[in-house]
Protein backbone atom coordinates (compact mmCIF):
# COMPACT_ATOMS: atom_id res chain seq x y z
CA UNK A 1 0.00 0.00 0.00
CA UNK A 2 2.82 2.38 0.88
CA UNK A 3 4.62 1.73 -2.40
CA UNK A 4 1.36 2.33 -4.32
CA UNK A 5 0.90 5.68 -2.57
CA UNK A 6 4.53 6.56 -3.27
CA UNK A 7 4.10 5.62 -6.93
CA UNK A 8 0.92 7.69 -7.14
CA UNK A 9 2.65 10.67 -5.53
CA UNK A 10 5.59 10.47 -7.95
CA UNK A 11 3.42 10.02 -11.04
CA UNK A 12 1.16 12.97 -10.13
CA UNK A 13 4.22 15.06 -9.28
CA UNK A 14 5.84 14.36 -12.66
CA UNK A 15 2.65 15.18 -14.58
CA UNK A 16 2.20 18.50 -12.82
CA UNK A 17 5.92 19.25 -12.94
CA UNK A 18 5.80 19.18 -16.72
CA UNK A 19 2.81 21.52 -16.60
CA UNK A 20 4.64 23.74 -14.11
CA UNK A 21 7.55 24.02 -16.53
CA UNK A 22 5.50 24.70 -19.67
CA UNK A 23 2.24 26.44 -18.63
CA UNK A 24 2.79 30.03 -19.71
CA UNK A 25 0.06 32.62 -20.15
CA UNK A 26 -1.70 33.09 -16.81
CA UNK A 27 -4.67 31.46 -15.06
CA UNK A 28 -7.03 31.24 -18.03
CA UNK A 29 -4.31 29.60 -20.10
CA UNK A 30 -3.64 27.19 -17.24
CA UNK A 31 -7.28 26.08 -17.35
CA UNK A 32 -6.72 25.35 -21.03
CA UNK A 33 -3.51 23.41 -20.33
CA UNK A 34 -5.28 21.34 -17.66
CA UNK A 35 -8.20 20.62 -19.96
CA UNK A 36 -5.92 19.40 -22.72
CA UNK A 37 -3.90 17.23 -20.31
CA UNK A 38 -6.58 15.73 -18.08
CA UNK A 39 -9.74 15.74 -20.22
CA UNK A 40 -8.45 15.17 -23.75
CA UNK A 41 -5.17 13.33 -23.23
CA UNK A 42 -5.44 11.38 -19.97
CA UNK A 43 -9.23 11.30 -19.65
CA UNK A 44 -9.11 11.61 -15.86
CA UNK A 45 -12.54 13.24 -16.01
CA UNK A 46 -15.20 14.17 -18.53
CA UNK A 47 -15.72 17.55 -20.18
CA UNK A 48 -18.82 18.09 -18.03
CA UNK A 49 -17.03 17.20 -14.79
CA UNK A 50 -14.14 19.46 -15.69
CA UNK A 51 -16.47 22.36 -16.46
CA UNK A 52 -18.24 21.83 -13.13
CA UNK A 53 -14.91 21.84 -11.31
CA UNK A 54 -13.77 25.04 -13.04
CA UNK A 55 -17.10 26.67 -12.14
CA UNK A 56 -16.68 25.67 -8.49
CA UNK A 57 -13.12 27.02 -8.34
CA UNK A 58 -14.19 30.29 -9.99
CA UNK A 59 -16.59 30.75 -7.06
CA UNK A 60 -13.90 30.26 -4.43
CA UNK A 61 -11.41 33.01 -3.49
CA UNK A 62 -7.85 32.42 -4.57
CA UNK A 63 -6.15 31.27 -7.79
CA UNK A 64 -8.75 29.27 -9.74
CA UNK A 65 -6.27 27.37 -11.91
CA UNK A 66 -4.18 26.24 -8.93
CA UNK A 67 -7.38 25.18 -7.16
CA UNK A 68 -8.34 23.06 -10.17
CA UNK A 69 -4.91 21.43 -10.00
CA UNK A 70 -5.26 20.79 -6.26
CA UNK A 71 -8.69 19.22 -6.80
CA UNK A 72 -7.36 16.95 -9.56
CA UNK A 73 -4.45 15.83 -7.40
CA UNK A 74 -6.76 15.28 -4.45
CA UNK A 75 -9.09 13.10 -6.50
CA UNK A 76 -6.24 10.90 -7.76
CA UNK A 77 -4.09 10.57 -4.66
CA UNK A 78 -5.79 12.11 -1.62
CA UNK A 79 -3.88 14.67 0.42
CA UNK A 80 -0.54 13.43 -0.91
CA UNK A 81 -1.84 13.73 -4.46
CA UNK A 82 -2.88 17.33 -3.80
CA UNK A 83 0.58 18.01 -2.37
CA UNK A 84 2.22 16.43 -5.43
CA UNK A 85 0.07 18.51 -7.80
CA UNK A 86 0.86 21.71 -5.90
CA UNK A 87 4.61 21.03 -5.73
CA UNK A 88 4.88 20.12 -9.40
CA UNK A 89 2.89 23.05 -10.69
CA UNK A 90 4.12 25.71 -8.26
CA UNK A 91 7.72 25.09 -7.23
CA UNK A 92 9.47 25.60 -10.62
CA UNK A 93 8.35 29.24 -10.93
CA UNK A 94 8.70 29.79 -7.17
CA UNK A 95 12.33 28.65 -7.28
CA UNK A 96 13.11 30.99 -10.17
CA UNK A 97 11.53 33.92 -8.34
CA UNK A 98 13.46 33.19 -5.15
CA UNK A 99 16.66 33.26 -7.22
CA UNK A 100 15.54 36.54 -8.77
CA UNK A 101 15.05 37.99 -5.29
CA UNK A 102 18.55 36.87 -4.34
CA UNK A 103 19.91 38.60 -7.42
CA UNK A 104 21.27 35.33 -8.82
CA UNK A 105 18.99 35.75 -11.83
CA UNK A 106 17.57 38.81 -13.46
CA UNK A 107 14.12 38.83 -15.08
CA UNK A 108 15.81 38.68 -18.49
CA UNK A 109 18.53 36.16 -17.75
CA UNK A 110 16.69 32.93 -18.46
CA UNK A 111 14.47 33.83 -21.39
CA UNK A 112 14.79 36.34 -24.19
CA UNK A 113 11.90 38.63 -25.05
CA UNK A 114 11.32 36.75 -28.30
CA UNK A 115 11.13 33.39 -26.51
CA UNK A 116 8.67 34.76 -23.95
CA UNK A 117 6.54 36.20 -26.74
CA UNK A 118 6.57 32.89 -28.65
CA UNK A 119 5.47 31.02 -25.52
CA UNK A 120 2.64 33.50 -24.97
CA UNK A 121 1.45 32.84 -28.52
CA UNK A 122 1.19 29.14 -27.65
CA UNK A 123 -0.82 30.12 -24.57
CA UNK A 124 -3.23 32.09 -26.78
CA UNK A 125 -3.81 28.99 -28.92
CA UNK A 126 -4.32 26.84 -25.81
CA UNK A 127 -6.98 29.25 -24.50
CA UNK A 128 -8.70 29.40 -27.91
CA UNK A 129 -8.84 25.61 -27.96
CA UNK A 130 -10.22 25.49 -24.40
CA UNK A 131 -12.89 28.10 -25.10
CA UNK A 132 -13.83 26.37 -28.34
CA UNK A 133 -14.09 22.92 -26.75
CA UNK A 134 -15.94 24.05 -23.64
CA UNK A 135 -18.35 26.14 -25.72
CA UNK A 136 -19.21 23.10 -27.83
CA UNK A 137 -19.89 21.06 -24.69
CA UNK A 138 -21.56 23.70 -22.49
CA UNK A 139 -23.38 25.98 -24.96
CA UNK A 140 -25.66 23.72 -26.97
CA UNK A 141 -28.72 25.97 -27.13
CA UNK A 142 -29.77 29.57 -27.59
CA UNK A 143 -30.25 30.18 -23.86
CA UNK A 144 -26.74 28.96 -23.00
CA UNK A 145 -25.18 30.97 -25.83
CA UNK A 146 -27.04 34.07 -24.67
CA UNK A 147 -25.74 33.65 -21.10
CA UNK A 148 -22.23 33.16 -22.46
CA UNK A 149 -22.30 36.32 -24.57
CA UNK A 150 -23.94 38.41 -21.84
CA UNK A 151 -21.28 37.30 -19.35
CA UNK A 152 -18.44 38.05 -21.75
CA UNK A 153 -19.80 41.49 -22.65
CA UNK A 154 -20.42 42.44 -19.02
CA UNK A 155 -16.89 41.50 -18.01
CA UNK A 156 -15.37 43.41 -20.94
CA UNK A 157 -17.46 46.55 -20.48
CA UNK A 158 -17.58 46.81 -16.66
CA UNK A 159 -14.15 46.33 -15.10
CA UNK A 160 -14.72 45.33 -11.46
CA UNK A 161 -13.09 42.86 -9.09
CA UNK A 162 -16.48 41.73 -7.77
CA UNK A 163 -18.20 41.38 -11.13
CA UNK A 164 -16.99 37.84 -11.82
CA UNK A 165 -18.53 36.16 -8.73
CA UNK A 166 -21.67 38.27 -9.23
CA UNK A 167 -21.99 37.05 -12.84
CA UNK A 168 -21.60 33.45 -11.74
CA UNK A 169 -24.17 33.87 -8.97
CA UNK A 170 -26.73 35.50 -11.29
CA UNK A 171 -26.10 32.87 -13.97
CA UNK A 172 -26.70 30.12 -11.42
CA UNK A 173 -30.05 31.70 -10.49
CA UNK A 174 -30.91 32.04 -14.18
CA UNK A 175 -29.99 28.40 -14.70
CA UNK A 176 -32.48 27.26 -12.06
CA UNK A 177 -35.22 29.21 -13.84
CA UNK A 178 -34.28 28.41 -17.43
CA UNK A 179 -33.09 24.81 -17.25
CA UNK A 180 -35.25 23.19 -14.57
CA UNK A 181 -35.88 20.04 -16.59
CA UNK A 182 -32.43 19.83 -18.14
CA UNK A 183 -29.88 17.27 -16.99
CA UNK A 184 -26.47 16.81 -18.61
CA UNK A 185 -25.74 13.64 -20.52
CA UNK A 186 -22.83 12.94 -18.19
CA UNK A 187 -23.71 13.15 -14.51
CA UNK A 188 -20.40 11.84 -13.17
CA UNK A 189 -18.46 13.91 -10.68
CA UNK A 190 -14.90 14.17 -9.51
CA UNK A 191 -14.20 11.22 -7.18
CA UNK A 192 -13.12 12.44 -3.73
CA UNK A 193 -12.69 10.04 -0.80
CA UNK A 194 -12.80 12.70 1.92
CA UNK A 195 -15.78 12.60 4.26
CA UNK A 196 -18.05 15.59 4.95
CA UNK A 197 -16.75 15.54 8.53
CA UNK A 198 -13.18 16.12 7.32
CA UNK A 199 -14.45 18.78 4.92
CA UNK A 200 -16.18 20.59 7.77
CA UNK A 201 -12.97 20.54 9.78
CA UNK A 202 -10.94 21.97 6.91
CA UNK A 203 -13.46 24.76 6.29
CA UNK A 204 -13.44 25.56 10.01
CA UNK A 205 -9.64 25.71 9.91
CA UNK A 206 -9.83 28.18 7.01
CA UNK A 207 -12.01 30.61 8.97
CA UNK A 208 -10.13 30.10 12.26
CA UNK A 209 -6.84 31.01 10.58
CA UNK A 210 -8.38 33.94 8.69
CA UNK A 211 -9.85 35.44 11.87
CA UNK A 212 -7.28 34.23 14.36
CA UNK A 213 -3.96 35.00 12.66
CA UNK A 214 -4.32 38.81 12.86
CA UNK A 215 -5.12 38.61 16.58
CA UNK A 216 -2.35 36.10 17.22
CA UNK A 217 0.26 38.12 15.33
CA UNK A 218 -0.77 41.21 17.32
CA UNK A 219 -0.58 39.37 20.64
CA UNK A 220 2.70 37.63 19.71
CA UNK A 221 4.52 40.00 17.31
CA UNK A 222 6.80 37.34 15.85
CA UNK A 223 8.11 37.95 12.31
CA UNK A 224 6.99 34.53 11.09
CA UNK A 225 3.41 35.10 12.32
CA UNK A 226 3.20 38.56 10.75
CA UNK A 227 4.51 37.27 7.43
CA UNK A 228 2.21 34.24 7.42
CA UNK A 229 -0.81 36.38 8.32
CA UNK A 230 -0.09 38.89 5.53
CA UNK A 231 0.05 36.30 2.77
CA UNK A 232 -2.70 34.07 4.17
CA UNK A 233 -5.11 37.03 4.05
CA UNK A 234 -4.00 37.81 0.50
CA UNK A 235 -4.82 34.26 -0.58
CA UNK A 236 -8.14 34.25 1.28
CA UNK A 237 -9.75 37.48 0.16
CA UNK A 238 -9.05 37.70 -3.55
CA UNK A 239 -11.40 36.64 -6.35
CA UNK A 240 -10.45 36.54 -9.99
CA UNK A 241 -6.95 35.11 -10.14
CA UNK A 242 -3.37 36.21 -9.71
CA UNK A 243 -3.48 39.72 -11.17
CA UNK A 244 -6.19 40.83 -8.75
CA UNK A 245 -3.97 40.06 -5.74
CA UNK A 246 -1.29 42.52 -6.86
CA UNK A 247 -2.87 45.72 -5.44
CA UNK A 248 -3.36 44.01 -2.08
CA UNK A 249 0.23 42.75 -1.99
CA UNK A 250 1.52 46.15 -3.01
CA UNK A 251 -0.44 47.83 -0.21
CA UNK A 252 0.85 45.29 2.33
CA UNK A 253 4.50 45.28 1.24
CA UNK A 254 5.41 48.53 -0.55
CA UNK A 255 3.46 51.09 1.51
CA UNK A 256 4.81 49.87 4.89
CA UNK A 257 8.33 49.88 3.41
CA UNK A 258 9.02 46.13 3.43
CA UNK A 259 10.13 46.32 -0.21
CA UNK A 260 10.67 49.26 -2.56
CA UNK A 261 8.41 50.03 -5.50
CA UNK A 262 11.24 49.18 -7.90
CA UNK A 263 11.83 45.80 -6.28
CA UNK A 264 8.12 45.06 -6.37
CA UNK A 265 7.83 45.89 -10.08
CA UNK A 266 11.00 43.94 -10.93
CA UNK A 267 9.59 40.87 -9.20
CA UNK A 268 6.26 41.26 -10.95
CA UNK A 269 8.04 41.45 -14.30
CA UNK A 270 9.91 38.25 -13.48
CA UNK A 271 6.67 36.54 -12.41
CA UNK A 272 5.18 37.40 -15.80
CA UNK A 273 8.09 35.73 -17.58
CA UNK A 274 7.90 32.33 -15.87
CA UNK A 275 5.35 29.53 -16.22
CA UNK A 276 3.00 28.43 -13.48
CA UNK A 277 0.70 30.44 -11.17
CA UNK A 278 1.24 34.15 -10.62
CA UNK A 279 0.69 33.61 -6.88
CA UNK A 280 4.29 32.37 -6.75
CA UNK A 281 5.14 36.08 -6.76
CA UNK A 282 4.72 35.63 -2.99
CA UNK A 283 7.94 33.60 -2.92
CA UNK A 284 9.81 36.58 -4.38
CA UNK A 285 8.28 39.05 -1.92
CA UNK A 286 8.87 36.81 1.09
CA UNK A 287 12.51 36.43 0.09
CA UNK A 288 12.99 40.14 -0.59
CA UNK A 289 11.38 41.22 2.71
CA UNK A 290 13.38 41.30 5.92
CA UNK A 291 10.84 39.44 8.08
CA UNK A 292 12.68 36.10 7.81
CA UNK A 293 16.09 35.23 6.35
CA UNK A 294 16.03 34.85 2.57
CA UNK A 295 14.50 31.67 1.18
CA UNK A 296 12.87 30.85 4.52
CA UNK A 297 10.72 33.96 4.15
CA UNK A 298 9.97 33.03 0.55
CA UNK A 299 8.85 29.54 1.55
CA UNK A 300 6.69 30.88 4.38
CA UNK A 301 4.99 33.39 2.09
CA UNK A 302 4.48 30.77 -0.62
CA UNK A 303 2.85 28.25 1.74
CA UNK A 304 0.73 30.95 3.39
CA UNK A 305 -0.75 32.36 0.17
CA UNK A 306 -1.72 28.91 -1.16
CA UNK A 307 -2.96 27.39 2.12
CA UNK A 308 -6.43 29.00 1.90
CA UNK A 309 -6.92 27.39 -1.51
CA UNK A 310 -6.04 23.96 -0.18
CA UNK A 311 -8.34 24.28 2.83
CA UNK A 312 -11.24 25.58 0.74
CA UNK A 313 -10.94 23.06 -2.10
CA UNK A 314 -10.45 20.05 0.17
CA UNK A 315 -13.19 21.33 2.47
CA UNK A 316 -15.79 21.96 -0.23
CA UNK A 317 -15.26 18.94 -2.50
CA UNK A 318 -16.82 16.31 -0.15
CA UNK A 319 -20.06 18.32 -0.14
CA UNK A 320 -19.77 19.14 -3.84
CA UNK A 321 -19.67 15.47 -4.83
CA UNK A 322 -22.95 14.94 -2.96
CA UNK A 323 -24.70 18.10 -4.14
CA UNK A 324 -23.69 18.17 -7.80
CA UNK A 325 -26.01 15.29 -8.92
CA UNK A 326 -29.01 17.17 -7.43
CA UNK A 327 -31.43 18.38 -10.15
CA UNK A 328 -31.69 22.07 -9.09
CA UNK A 329 -27.91 22.19 -8.56
CA UNK A 330 -27.37 20.74 -12.02
CA UNK A 331 -29.75 23.31 -13.49
CA UNK A 332 -27.79 26.08 -11.77
CA UNK A 333 -24.55 24.57 -13.04
CA UNK A 334 -25.86 24.66 -16.61
CA UNK A 335 -26.16 28.43 -16.30
CA UNK A 336 -22.89 28.81 -14.41
CA UNK A 337 -20.95 26.72 -16.94
CA UNK A 338 -22.28 28.89 -19.77
CA UNK A 339 -21.16 31.97 -17.84
CA UNK A 340 -17.71 30.45 -17.22
CA UNK A 341 -17.27 30.03 -20.98
CA UNK A 342 -18.15 33.72 -21.28
CA UNK A 343 -15.58 34.66 -18.65
CA UNK A 344 -12.93 32.65 -20.47
CA UNK A 345 -13.95 34.28 -23.75
CA UNK A 346 -13.59 37.75 -22.23
CA UNK A 347 -10.19 36.87 -20.77
CA UNK A 348 -9.12 35.47 -24.14
CA UNK A 349 -9.57 38.94 -25.59
CA UNK A 350 -8.29 40.96 -22.62
CA UNK A 351 -5.63 40.52 -21.38
CA UNK A 352 -4.42 37.48 -23.35
CA UNK A 353 -5.08 38.51 -26.98
CA UNK A 354 -4.54 42.25 -26.56
CA UNK A 355 -1.21 41.78 -24.77
CA UNK A 356 0.17 39.12 -27.13
CA UNK A 357 -1.08 39.33 -30.72
CA UNK A 358 0.35 42.51 -32.23
CA UNK A 359 0.96 41.70 -35.90
CA UNK A 360 -0.15 39.47 -38.79
CA UNK A 361 2.82 37.21 -38.04
CA UNK A 362 1.61 36.76 -34.46
CA UNK A 363 -1.88 35.93 -35.71
CA UNK A 364 -0.49 33.42 -38.21
CA UNK A 365 1.55 31.71 -35.49
CA UNK A 366 -1.49 31.49 -33.20
CA UNK A 367 -3.44 29.87 -36.07
CA UNK A 368 -0.58 27.44 -36.65
CA UNK A 369 -0.44 26.53 -32.95
CA UNK A 370 -4.23 26.11 -32.80
CA UNK A 371 -4.26 23.78 -35.82
CA UNK A 372 -1.36 21.82 -34.34
CA UNK A 373 -3.34 21.32 -31.12
CA UNK A 374 -6.84 20.86 -32.52
CA UNK A 375 -6.23 19.08 -35.84
CA UNK A 376 -2.80 17.46 -35.63
CA UNK A 377 -3.31 16.67 -31.92
CA UNK A 378 0.24 17.65 -31.00
CA UNK A 379 0.67 17.65 -27.20
CA UNK A 380 1.23 21.03 -25.57
CA UNK A 381 4.46 19.86 -23.95
CA UNK A 382 5.92 19.33 -27.45
CA UNK A 383 4.56 22.56 -28.91
CA UNK A 384 6.03 24.74 -26.15
CA UNK A 385 9.72 23.86 -26.80
CA UNK A 386 9.17 24.09 -30.56
CA UNK A 387 7.90 27.65 -30.28
CA UNK A 388 10.62 28.47 -27.73
CA UNK A 389 13.28 27.35 -30.21
CA UNK A 390 11.57 29.45 -32.87
CA UNK A 391 11.75 32.45 -30.56
CA UNK A 392 15.49 31.91 -30.10
CA UNK A 393 16.06 32.01 -33.85
CA UNK A 394 14.15 35.27 -34.43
Amino acid sequence: MTSEKSSSFISILLIFLRLGLTSFGGPVAHIGYFREEFVNRRQWLSEQSYADLVALCQFLPGPASSQVGLALGLSRGGFMGALAAWCGFTLPSALVLVLVAYGVMSPESGLTDNVIHALKLVAVAVVVQAVWGMAQAMCRGRKEITLTLMSACALLLIPSVWLQPLILLLSGCAGVLLFQTRLPDDQSHLPVTLSPRIGTGLLAAFFILLLGLPALSTWMPLPVLGLFDLFYRAGSLVFGGGHVVLPLLEAETVLPGHVSEDLFLAGYGAAQAVPGPLFTFAAYLGTAMDSLPGWLGGLTALVAIFMPSFLLVAGVLPFWSQLSPNRPIRSALTGINAAVVGLLLAALYDPIWTSTVHSPVDFALVLLAFVALQVWRLPVWLLVPLFALGGLTI
